[in-house]
């Protein structure tokens, strides 16, 4: 078990304040969301059929829970790890125009997590999707969104400080931006994560680029699908990518915190280009894949935004158990006992 004891750890809030607190900053976050991208709320599914390709497949080596539906001949359902294709299959049933776009609650349980202070069995996130124009597929326009996403962040730290004066705003007035290759070659002995502490250390929120192709030193930052975002377009920069991650500094753990991964989505070249690299071609005969290739989904952007880990950022929480209720080995539940941390 990976976990960090804050030395003299105390919860800024009791446990009935932070179960009204976690209420109030989900409600104002995902309402200011809405109105800032211009999202409209929908109900979202806890599992899908497998061998659709709408899973999301994350790293490609996570098992998703898998359970036989006796009512349709023993059919293999599969429950969620993200809705990242599922979303872009609602903007065209919906008929959802370009510049607006769906949110929802996403629900997961990752079993293969190792579990850790930020790290939990239950996922709960924000999943978002909108509609592009072609001429919005560019770093630009994702800058663009990042900026919009992070100021709703902004507001709601401000807001938390408002009603509870006791946890003070942490985070800069800005977002600063850089791609996982100049990361890289900034910190050539580094690993990926000792690279993003470091960024995030010094800009306190960073949005990291490019994530999911190899860079110079032959590995990824992070491991991506191939068909969701788009990680092999050139961009204005020189660099490769049209996705990544916001990440943000953790005063309490210590650590950099990844808070959202988002990106601008395949279009059908990049979709190709990239189950070719991942060797996943035969991916072109899913249910999902078959639609994109024949121009019936729209072009789009999304992304997942953690609940639970905005909760604890913005409650100064030291375990993300502190604010979802999880199943956690019990050795981890006595050892943050002793250190003043007491899970929901």
């Amino acid at each position: 078990m990976k976990l960090f004891f804050p030395e003299n750890y105390k919860a800024k809030l009791d446990l009935k304040q932070t179960e009204k607190a976690i209420k109030f900053v989900k409600d104002f976050f995902q309402e200011n969301l809405s109105a800032e991208l211009r999202l409209r709320r929908v109900t979202a599914p806890l599992f899908v059929l497998k061998g659709t390709g709408i899973n999301d497949d994350l790293n490609g080596v996570e098992r998703a829970v898998t359970f036989a539906v006796r009512e349709m001949n023993d059919a293999k359902a599969e429950v969620v790890h993200s809705l990242a294709k599922w979303k872009r299959l609602m903007l065209a049933q919906y008929g959802i125009p370009a510049g607006y776009g769906i949110y929802t609650d996403m629900n997961a349980i990752r079993a293969d997590e190792e579990l850790s202070n930020i790290h939990s069995l239950y996922v709960d996130q924000w999943d978002w999707e909108k509609v592009l124009m072609s001429q919005q597929r560019s770093l630009e326009y994702l800058k663009k969104v990042v900026g919009q996403i992070y100021s709703v962040l902004l507001r709601t730290e401000f807001v938390v400080y408002e009603n509870y004066p006791t946890i003070k705003p942490l985070l800069p007035e800005e977002i600063h931006f850089v791609h996982a290759e100049e990361l890289v070659q900034r910190y050539p002995k580094l690993s990926a994560k000792e690279r993003e502490f470091e960024v995030a250390k010094q800009y306190g929120a960073v949005f990291i680029i490019g994530i999911g192709g190899a860079l110079s030193n032959g590995q990824k930052h992070d491991g991506r699908a191939p068909d969701y975002d788009d990680w092999t377009t050139d961009n204005s920069d020189g660099f490769k990518g049209l996705n990544g991650d916001i990440v943000i500094w953790n005063p309490i753990l210590q650590q950099s915190l990844e808070i959202s991964s988002m990106g601008i989505r395949v279009d059908k070249e990049a979709l190709l280009r990239q189950l070719a690299i991942t060797g996943f071609s035969e991916r072109k005969e899913l249910l999902f894949h078959k639609k994109l290739l024949n121009g019936e989904l729209p072009l789009s952007i999304g992304g997942g935004i953690g609940q639970s880990r905005l909760c604890m950022y913005l409650l100064r929480k030291a375990h993300i158990g502190e604010v979802q209720a999880s199943l956690w080995p019990e050795e981890m539940v006595q050892q943050c006992a002793e250190h003043n941390i007491f899970m929901v």
